[in-house]
């Protein structure tokens, strides 16, 4: 559902009069190598453990190996290409992909597995920044600030991925096994390769990013704090109560090496002044906890207390799919960001609903229901919450500010992680899944309520035709 966008020509010096549709491939392809590991894994926890003789426990650092990394990655990678320009980024980012498939698809065990997931995460974490500084940057050089179309692109591409990565992930597993889960990294990180050397930019405008000293102290500290949250969230508990007060201390030294440093990796005053972009991150974190929850919380139920195989339970989630394709490109020509908002919690509120009543007796068309209705969130929050930050984020940086949204999805997937892990303590049984729905409905309410209540999304969406300010040059 991308509009048509016309192609550009690119003479010396006269600007184009449209957005550079050769971009678009790369931008979409590269972005979507993140939600589609992220997605697969899910139908392959359980082979896994088979193959290593590991328990649930073990195998779900497969998944927290993935967001710590991604959650770290995106904000300082995005703050380098902020700095450096999209290309280079992009390049070494996507070459790690197929580094890492390569090592997963001939890991001899669990722990050679993780690393592969961790080199995955930082390789994943370059195309979406990158992404999003293109589309700002294209925005300036036409002089036309209205990039719907591709940004419904990446979002249409992003959030239907990590609902069809299940499917897919199943259909694979049942005709290769669970390393062909990895295997496909090889061909997709070739082809971004390929699309990335022949159509990005060198450089975004006609005059390279200028040079700005790179914050290493704040990018350490900024990671130090991330993984301690991270890793207390992976296993909450009296026992982990250290790892808070390690979050705490390099957040207080975050906090007052930016505020005193010339040029920060996380600019807090600006941030700080800008509430409706931070009331963006929390509307991500909600909506993604929810996203997650259902995405790796009802799959293990389906396979545990559904008693279906991992095909079976990849493919009644293809509603889910469908529905999340519909809503996202049906929408995606108007921004109507409060609107979609608020539908999509409300959709997320009568899909908790369904799964209060849900059993291991419930008719198939019920569970497919379930997928339908949590589909239609899956649609929306991602493409509006994406769109308001595109209009929020300080031009000069993009591509941290899109790290930075990308991270509070992974906290949302860290937070369902940790749910699912207490709710199923005893196994993916009925009453677990029933508890899992009760967190998710609490949280719908939530994201409900914060939409509601911001009422700088009634005034988000610029005129037609206002032309781009700010130099968005970092």
């Amino acid at each position: 559902m991308i509009p048509k966008l016309a192609r550009s020509t690119r003479p010396p010096r006269a600007a184009p009069a449209g957005f550079d549709r050769r971009l678009i491939a790369p931008m979409v392809l590269g972005s979507v190598l993140n939600p589609v590991n992220s997605s697969m894994i899910a139908v392959a926890l359980v082979p896994i453990g088979a193959a290593f003789g590991a328990p649930p426990s073990e195998t779900a650092w497969l998944v927290s190996a993935l967001y710590l990394a991604t959650a770290v990655g995106q904000p300082v990678i995005g703050r380098l290409v902020d700095t450096y320009g999209p290309r280079r980024l992009y390049l070494i980012g996507t070459g790690l992909v197929g580094i890492a498939g390569l090592l997963g698809a001939v890991a001899p065990s669990l722990g050679v597995l993780i690393a592969a997931r961790v080199l995955l995460g930082f390789g994943t974490s370059a195309a979406y920044p990158a992404s999003m500084y293109l589309t700002r940057s294209e925005a300036e050089r036409t002089g036309h600030d209205s990039p719907t179309g591709v940004l419904t692109a990446l979002s249409v591409a992003n959030q239907s991925v990590v609902v069809i990565g299940p499917t897919l992930g199943g259909l694979l597993i049942g005709a290769g096994g669970w390393r062909i889960v990895f295997t496909v990294n090889i061909p997709l990180s070739l082809a971004c390769l390929v699309l990335g050397s022949l159509r990005l930019p060198k450089h975004s405008f006609e005059t390279p990013p200028a040079k700005r000293a790179v914050d290493l102290v704040g990018m350490v500290l900024f990671a130090a704090m991330l993984v301690s949250l991270m890793l207390f969230l992976m296993n909450p508990g009296v026992a982990g109560l250290y790892l808070l007060g390690l979050t705490a201390v390099a957040g207080s030294g975050l906090v007052l090496r930016e505020l005193r440093v010339a040029e920060p990796f996380i600019d807090l005053r600006v941030l700080g002044g800008n509430l409706p972009m931070l009331a963006t991150f929390l509307r991500q974190f909600l909506a993604f906890t929810a996203v997650y929850a259902f995405l790796y919380g009802f799959t293990q139920w389906l396979e545990e207390g559904r008693g279906l195989n991992a095909s079976a339970a990849g493919l009644l989630l293809l509603p889910l799919s469908l529905t999340a394709l519909a809503f996202a490109g049906a929408t995606g020509r108007r921004e109507a960001v409060r609107a979609k908002l608020v539908v999509g919690s409300l959709a997320q509120i009568a899909g908790c609903a369904v799964l209060l009543v849900v059993g291991s007796g419930s008719p198939v068309w019920l569970l497919a229901a379930a997928g339908v209705l949590m589909g239609v969130p899956q649609g929306l929050n991602g493409l509006a919450n994406q769109t308001a930050l595109y209009r929020q984020a300080d031009p000069d940086r993009i591509g941290s500010a899109a790290g930075l949204l990308r991270t509070f999805t992974y906290l949302g997937a860290m937070g369902a992680s940790a749910a699912t892990a207490a709710f199923f303590a005893h196994g993916a049984d009925t009453h677990g899944l029933h508890e899992l729905a009760l967190f998710m409905l609490a949280g719908a309410v939530l994201l409900l309520a914060v939409t509601l209540l911001d009422r700088s999304l009634r005034t988000i969406t610029p005129t037609p035709g206002t032309p781009v300010s700010g130099s968005g040059k970092a």
